[in-house]
């Protein structure tokens, strides 16, 4: 227990606080105490209610659980968001996506696109967030001012891409961007080979050297759909995920996107290099990507993060309503309905994504010391009724528009449901705005 001479800054008393670690538990009377953005206090209410605070919070009907972590995204697609639905990975991005972002994408494309992001993020419930998209040292800014917690990938492609007209220059912005933001209390930066077959051996090489040297994460869609495996077998003669063990990139800090054909071969290579799987169930269905086998993974000791991807192929940023689709096609995949159980999902998108971002020193789980990164769940409405474990009821039963408050390193960045940083009128007329532009609406 904290000196009671010394306050906290706020204490808050939930109906059910769920820590995630150690996993599986619920705890009732008791209560979390915040001093300096960090948790100081974990016990119970009884025991709270003698510390001295300088404010204290009730919240009746709520379960205060670690912040959500979207461990991939593209977070200025949301200004693409809808705007070509209903086709085929490749058609999607070569006729389409790839051509919008050639017409349209600029710095101020990123930075109205990324603060629309992590509005709809924080509402949502998520207070980190991995981001790989152009322009990452706008997006840093953006994440800077809002008062959120990411991770900024750098997107580095063989051919030239808007902000970066070769990948030397991707990765000259990288190494400029990461000793910017070194000692940045809420901003880690990571190198982002875009995929297998937009990357090849030579500048991977170079990425695998500099993150040695900066001890930086690499972040990369790998194994997205079957082709891609296909065509990497008929050119190459060997797997993707083969190709970058061979490499060198696999490891504890590489981050593999996606992951939906996985072979025997391909689940001793994750096994053995400790690298961690990024799933996003929701845009592998919606683009037929194909299914990850989630249970797999976790009974092999994979760690498992959940993504949302982009608003362009989800369409919408809402990670708990991911975490349930994973839940449940984690079952349909395994053929066993004990696969993933909901406090599984909840550790996997909380705890499991810090660690595959390298952050679960910091965040992640609710524990004395770490970050007060903080999500109240209201559970009191009619659809959640009668509660017999509040996590099954979060996980199946209950929708991002339950999520009353946020904060993020012990600042409130969501109050009552209202975003405390954000004009939401102003950005949705920006919003607006631009879709009217995309679409030729207006001159």
């Amino acid at each position: 227990m904290p000196n009671a001479s010394t306050p906290l800054d706020l204490l808050l008393l939930p109906t059910w606080l769920v820590p995630v670690e150690p996993a599986g538990v619920v705890l009732t009377e008791h209560a979390l105490g915040l001093r300096d953005g960090h948790i100081a206090f974990i016990g119970p209410r009884s025991d709270a209610l003698k510390l001295a605070a300088t404010e204290v919070r009730e919240l009746p009907g709520c379960l205060l659980a670690p912040g959500l972590i979207n461990a991939h995204g593209h977070a200025a697609m949301t200004l693409f968001r809808g705007l070509a639905d209903d086709l085929p990975l490749m058609t999607w991005l070569e006729e389409h996506i790839w051509p919008a972002e050639g017409r349209w994408v600029t710095e101020d494309f990123v930075r109205d696109g990324t603060d629309l992001a992590i509005a709809e993020q924080l509402k949502g419930g998520i207070t980190c967030f991995s981001d790989m998209y152009f322009f990452p040292k706008v997006a840093g800014e953006c994440v800077h001012n809002s008062g959120i917690r990411a991770q900024i990938t750098i997107p580095v492609l063989d051919f030239p891409i808007p902000g970066a007209r070769n990948a030397d220059e991707a990765l000259h912005q990288s190494i400029e961007l990461f000793n910017d933001l070194r000692y940045h209390p809420r901003i880690s930066v990571a190198f982002g080979p875009h995929a297998p077959y937009t990357v090849g051996d030579e500048n991977l090489e170079k990425i695998r050297v500099l993150a040695e040297e900066l001890d930086a994460a690499i972040h990369m869609h790998a194994h997205e759909a079957a082709f891609e495996v296909q065509q990497s077998i008929e050119q190459r003669g060997e797997r993707p995920l083969a190709r970058l063990a061979r490499l060198g990139l696999l490891g504890p800090r590489f981050q593999a996107v996606h992951m939906t054909q996985i072979s025997d071969d391909d689940l001793a290579l994750l096994v053995e290099s400790n690298t961690s799987v990024i799933h996003c169930p929701e845009s592998n269905l919606k683009l037929a990507s194909g299914f990850c086998p989630v249970e797999r993974l976790w009974q092999a000791g994979v760690n498992v993060a959940v993504g949302t991807d982009g608003a362009a192929s989800n369409n919408d940023l809402d990670l708990l309503g991911e975490t349930r689709t994973a839940a449940l096609l984690a079952k349909a995949v395994a053929g066993s309905a004990t696969a993933l159980d909901a406090h599984s999902a909840l550790r996997m998108a909380t705890l499991n994504g810090a660690r595959a971002l390298g952050l679960d020193e910091q965040t992640g789980s609710l524990e004395l010391g770490k970050a007060a990164d903080l999500v109240a769940f209201d559970l009191s409405g009619l659809a959640q009724q009668p509660i017999y474990d509040p996590v099954s009821q979060l996980i199946y039963a209950t929708g991002r528009e339950c999520v009353k408050d946020v904060w993020v390193g012990g600042k409130q960045l969501v109050a009552d449901r209202r975003l405390t940083h954000f004009d939401e009128q102003a950005l949705h007329a920006t919003a607006t705005q631009w879709g009217k532009r995309i679409s030729g609406l207006s001159e």
